[in-house]
């Protein structure tokens, strides 16, 4: 029987035939196209012709089609729709590809042709963007160890194959954690809280098969309850099962992994000759050293920790007001705050809701693609891998650009968090089918979903790295989409959030799911004014995240990394009521793979630019300015990695940008300074 992850695709769009495909068909699909990889990089590796652009680095471009295929339909599921064979599987392919981009990297005949190449680069007559791929394969090969010999080279590749291992039983812990936790709620434990949380908590527990409602671990469900109930033991509770995911005892504790993870990045990085991991990490990206990142973070830092200290001070007056003694804890401040915003701003999330339907974001997403780039987008029918995941035609002027799949509720087999990722990236080379595109979310799922002003906010995020992924129009996958230095990665994802509150999209799109009417001026203005409310707060949870992570990784590696992350928050004076966003045995962005390692600064990095290049536009007097759109794809959108990303940003802007857009947008400007 033939497996259908290695037919060709014919249906529309060459989507992936979903309904045909079954669990058992992913690991002899794997199998045969990783031999089928090896076969054809070996030829290129083995010819006896001498290397060329075209023989060599093009070939590479093209050698892992079919494994690239099959990846990409299973990766994605693993993440959204995880079953048990899609856990068992993960486990085992994770040390094998391991061993196999060992392979490739480590080649000393493949790296003999590419470093041939390189040296001579000069004279090839290259292009442009060809000239910023053979970079970027060089500078691939020799940060992957390439020119280690011996048992240097061996030890090299047993840490990338035990690497893999267990950061992918990393991100299982932590899911295991997620889903498997849940309290049933009393009739009475539900007293204070809006419908809307009720309703979440609800629709939860039929999910889980309870009779009643279930506070779950599902950041839709958890925050806004630690937001709403009056209930301070169970908001304890609730807020200590929720922080200490990952750090429960047993087989799905994730502290020994974190401790192990940071010795191996250590020991890889000293291999390869660098004084620490973050030193390796940072130099091919904008920020170069870890100087410079703590210097951006340290200057954030001062600020943000003044304002929340002022705010936990007058949070702390209103729960004594209240008859409770002692100190504002963690689980305290969501609610307080809540309080605060009602009192100061008469700002009520639930008066929100009924405004921004998912329905409502999604097509203020669209309509705003639509008139920056001239996007159109046109909903097609599945089925896809799960029947909550919608799908859209993604067209310009009638050339069809992409496909972009929506997957947007939340549910047990999908890990936490929202992301973009590609089933299929955008090339040229080779003839390419259109870029699949997906977006996943953990909203709440509702008739209709409402969503809170973050979770639209999130939408928006997310829908500028699919445009990132959609618009991109390059030659080569390698330099496509958001193959770019992870510190400029974040800038489209968090510049498109800013039309989600410009008032053209709330007064054409925030509109009452059931009379249709727009929200009133009056609740716009509240929200407004509330943009900037408890901005201290989470700059500081943030802050807290990235400065771990950077003292994780700038020296030796620490033999307790809970031991360092207290003496991290202990030096940089931590206020006891907020902790990290994410505290080390949750900290997916860091330990479930390399992504984010050292480099949880990155969002922060490009918020500088994207509040700067949002006042591109404002300067332009039209935040949907034709012209600076035009500029903005053309040197960000579309460029993918085809140039240094200073180069680009300049390009578009004129120069890189100061840290006082980011502090203004977040409201930690001093104004009598």
């Amino acid at each position: 029987m033939t497996n259908p992850l290695l037919t060709d695709w014919t249906g529309p769009y060459k989507l992936p035939p979903f309904t045909e495909i079954s669990d058992a068909d992913f690991a002899p699909a794997f199998d045969a196209a990783l031999t089928e990889a090896r076969a054809n990089i070996a030829a290129i590796a083995d010819s006896a012709d001498a290397p060329t652009f075209a023989n060599t680095i093009e070939a590479m471009e093209l050698a892992e089609e079919a494994l690239e295929k099959v990846a990409g339909v299973f990766y994605n599921l693993a993440g959204a729709d995880a079953t048990p064979a899609r856990q068992e599987l993960m486990r085992d392919l994770a040390p094998k590809l391991a061993a196999f981009s060992s392979e490739i990297t480590m080649n000393t005949a493949l790296f003999a042709r590419i470093d041939q190449l390189w040296q001579s680069r000069e004279s090839l007559g290259l292009g442009p963007e060809q000239a910023r791929l053979l970079e970027q394969y060089y500078q691939m090969f020799t940060r992957s160890g390439a020119a280690l010999e011996g048992e240097a080279a061996e030890r090299m590749r047993e840490i990338k194959q035990r690497f893999a291992s267990i950061t992918t039983q990393f991100s299982q812990n932590l899911l295991a954690d997620e889903s498997g936790w849940f309290r049933p709620l009393a009739e009475d434990e539900l007293e204070g809280l809006p419908d809307f949380v009720i309703d979440t908590a609800r629709a939860a527990g039929k999910e889980r098969g309870q009779d009643g409602p279930v506070l779950t671990l599902s950041r839709s469900l958890i925050v806004p309850f630690l937001q709403f109930s009056p209930n301070r033991e169970l908001r304890r509770i609730a807020y200590e099962a929720w922080t200490s995911r990952g750090a429960n005892g047993g087989e799905t504790d994730n502290r020994e992994i974190a401790a192990e993870v940071l010795k191996l990045r250590e020991e890889r990085a000293k291999l390869l000759g660098y004084e620490s991991f973050a030193a390796f990490k940072l130099e091919p990206e904008m920020a170069k050293t870890p100087e410079a990142v703590r210097g951006l973070l340290m200057r954030v830092w001062e600020p943000a920790k003044a304002a929340a200290e002022a705010d936990a001070a007058k949070l702390a007056e209103m729960m004594h007001a209240d008859g409770i003694n002692g100190d504002l804890e963690p689980w305290d401040w969501r609610y307080y705050a809540e309080k605060r915003r009602v009192a100061e701003h008469d700002f009520d999330e639930g008066q929100i809701k009924p405004y921004l339907s998912l329905d409502a974001m999604i097509g203020a997403a669209f309509d705003t693609a639509n008139r920056l780039f001239g996007l159109e987008f046109k909903e097609i029918d599945g089925p896809f891998y799960h029947p909550d995941v919608r799908g859209w035609e993604v067209s310009r002027g009638g050339d069809v650009l992409a496909v972009f799949l929506g997957d947007y509720f939340a549910r047990g087999s999908k890990r936490s968090g929202a992301w973009c990722s590609a089933m299929r990236s955008q090339r040229k080379l080779g003839g390419a089918p259109v870029p699949i595109v997906v977006n996943v979310c953990n909203f709440a799922k509702g008739d209709p979903a409402l969503l809170s002003h973050d979770d639209a906010r999130t939408l928006f995020h997310e829908f500028g790295h699919a445009l990132h992924q959609m618009l991109s129009d390059v030659t080569y996958q390698f330099l496509s989409g958001t193959s770019v230095a992870r510190d400029f990665v974040e800038l489209p994802s968090q510049l498109y959030e800013h039309w989600l509150d410009v008032p053209e999209t709330l007064e054409k799109h925030a509109r009452h799911y059931k009379t249709g009417e727009p929200m009133p001026m009056e609740l716009r203005e509240k929200l407004k004014g509330a943009a900037t409310f408890d901005q201290g707060f989470s700059t500081v949870e943030y802050l807290g995240s990235a400065l771990v992570d950077l003292a994780f990784h700038e020296g030796a590696a620490p033999k307790d990394p809970m031991a360092k992350q207290a003496e991290v928050l202990r030096e940089i004076g931590m206020p006891h009521a907020i902790r990290m966003r994410h505290a080390t045995p949750h900290f997916a962005h860091v330990f479930s793979g390399d992504g984010y390692s050292s480099g949880y600064y990155s969002y922060m990095w490009s918020e500088v630019m994207d509040a700067d290049a949002f006042e591109a536009f404002e300067e332009a007097g039209d935040v949907f300015d034709p012209e600076t759109a035009a500029k903005l794809e053309r040197f960000v959108l579309s460029a993918g990695n085809s140039r240094p990303p200073e180069e680009l940003y300049t390009e578009f802007r004129g120069k890189m940008p100061g840290v006082e857009p980011l502090l203004k947008g977040r409201g930690l400007l001093d104004p009598a300074a």
